[in-house]
Formats: C-alpha cells, structure tokens, sequence
C-alpha cells in the first residue's frame, strides 16, 4: 500500500466497490466511506487512491494512482470497462452445477492472460460427486491453466486452495451461483463485513459492480466479485493475432502468413493443430466465437478501432 499521507491528502486503497459508492482502508488499517470527486474517475476495487477528507463524515477520492495490472471487460458499444484493480491472480470458480460455461471461462482466462495476471481454475462442490469433463480440464493444463478441485461446503481442497492464494492478489470470478461467496466464507470464517448501507444506497440505480476484498493470513488479499451470465474481454488489452489463446499464441509461428487470424486461411497451424487433435476443437470453437465478438467490438466502437481487425 502506498504510504502518502499530509495535511490535505492521503493514499488508500479501495476495499469495496458498490457502483460509485466505495470502502476504502488507509495505511493505519481505519476504513473510511468514500465516493469519486468527479464523474470522469472510474474507480473498482483493489484500485490504490489519493483521498481528500471533505469532513469528518466525507472522503472524496481525488486521484487513482497507477496500475500495475487491470481486468478490464468490453460493453456493448465496445468500449473498456474496469472490473478490478492490481491484482496478480485470477481464480475462474467453476462446478457441476450449474452446468459450466466453458466459453465464458476461456474469455475470463484470455482477459487474464491480455492483462499478464496469472491464471487457475477453481472446481468448486467437488462433494456433489459429479466431476467435470476430464478431457476439458485437460485442454486447460495443456493451455498453461492448472485447476484445484475444492468443497466450500465440506471443506475439501481448501488447504491448497488457500496455499495457492498467499501472497497473492487474488480475484474470484465466474457464473452465478457456482459459490464464489460461500468459498470466501470458508477460507475467511470472520470475512462477513457489514457492507448493506453502501448496497442500499446503490438500490435502483443498475450498479453492476459489488466487489469486495478481504484480507488473507498468512498474507495476500482475496477479492470476490460478483456472478455473470457472460463476460467479453476487452478489445483494447488483446492481442489481435492470439486473443489471449495461449496454445494459438505458441501455434501461430508455424502459420504460413504472418497476419493469420486463424479462421480459413490456408496452412495455418492452429487449424492443422484441430485437425490432428493436439488442439482441442472445442477450445479452438472458442477462439472462433470470441474471434466474432472481437470483431463485432470493433465495429461497435466506430472507423477509429478498425484498424484493430
């Protein structure tokens, strides 16, 4: 954390974010409710800030100071939207139920890998007995993605899932109701912090963003975010030639044109890689579908990102 502090201003970090009303903890540990100084600043949580206090009641965030990392998704105009701040590892929780959305997993971890944050897949509910598609875990280690198995609910794999997040700035990510928060509440039993007086104020207004960090011992921070029905990484952070796709990323040198885009280009090497199954087709089906979207993004955002294609 930064430790600037003088007679107007002082430096903090931003520990929940529900729409534009935030928490903020300075460097004595004191949280304070605060809010932007302006409608230009975009703060999320994890974001380190430079506060003002207006009065005793009221800290105005003046200032966010550089990141060393950001998630950031696309709207529907194509535009960047951040999600979290700072962070250096992004834990994608899926389970059995609800049945996975292995597209909207890969996007999370192409965001991931855009943004040089690390990635790693969470199997939670391991007790429900109904085990993921092993050859799908498989496309994701041979990717680079290691996986935990874990049960919120009974405790299983918790160990290693917490070994895993020390020392990290860990973010949770990932469908509705796949247990994010009751993760959270096993690896954190004092984790449950009064945050209904910045959520009620934000009632009615079609805030999307609800994150909270919490603190881990031995060390690191663990951010939980809320559930999504779908998530687009965002244009302006991926590579156009990979999209994030790191088994593209090491198949492309041996594509024949250099601007390959992977698609129906004659000798490409991802397609030759799909069709003799060291690519698995259904992660390559992904990189076609966000392929697609990437391009639809560029559209959205008008002749000056066109050039992107």
């Amino acid at each position: 954390m930064n430790t600037h502090r003088d007679a107007d201003t002082f430096d903090a970090d931003v520990i929940a974010a529900f729409g534009r009303h935030l928490l903020v903890r300075d460097a004595a540990g004191v949280e304070l409710r605060a809010r932007p100084a302006g409608r230009k600043l975009s703060i999320v949580c994890g974001d380190r800030v430079r506060c003002a206090q207006e009065s005793a009641n009221e800290t105005l965030i003046v200032e966010v100071l550089p990141r060393t990392t950001l998630l950031a998704r696309a709207n529907l105009r194509g535009a960047s939207e951040p999600v979290v701040a700072n962070i250096t590892l992004l834990v994608v929780v899926v389970a059995s139920l609800p049945a996975p959305d292995f597209f909207i997993v890969d996007r999370y971890l192409c965001a991931a890998t855009a943004a040089g944050i690390a990635g790693v897949i969470a199997v939670n509910k391991s007790d429900l007995g109904e085990p993921l598609d092993a050859a799908e875990l498989e496309a994701y280690t041979n990717a680079g993605y290691s996986h935990l198995e874990c049960s919120a609910k009974v405790g299983a794999g918790l160990a290693a899932l917490k070994q895993a997040l020390t020392g990290a700035i860990s973010v949770l990510v990932g469908q509705s109701g796949v247990g994010k928060s009751s993760l959270v509440s096993a690896l954190l039993p004092g984790s449950q912090i009064t945050t209904g007086d910045l959520m009620r104020e934000e009632e009615g207004r079609h805030t999307t963003t609800a994150s909270r960090a919490y603190p881990l011992d031995p060390g690191g921070t663990l951010i939980d975010s809320p559930g999504v029905r779908d998530f687009a990484p965002a244009i302006d952070q991926l590579d156009n030639r990979t999209l994030g796709f790191p088994e593209v990323d090491r198949l492309a040198a041996g594509c024949r044109f250099q601007d390959c885009r992977h698609m129906q280009e004659p000798d490409c090497a991802v397609i030759a890689a799909v069709e003799n199954g060291s690519l698995r087709a259904r992660r390559y089906e992904s990189y076609r579908r966000l392929r697609r979207r990437y391009t639809d993004l560029v559209e959205a955002r008008g002749p000056a990102s066109r050039h992107r294609r």
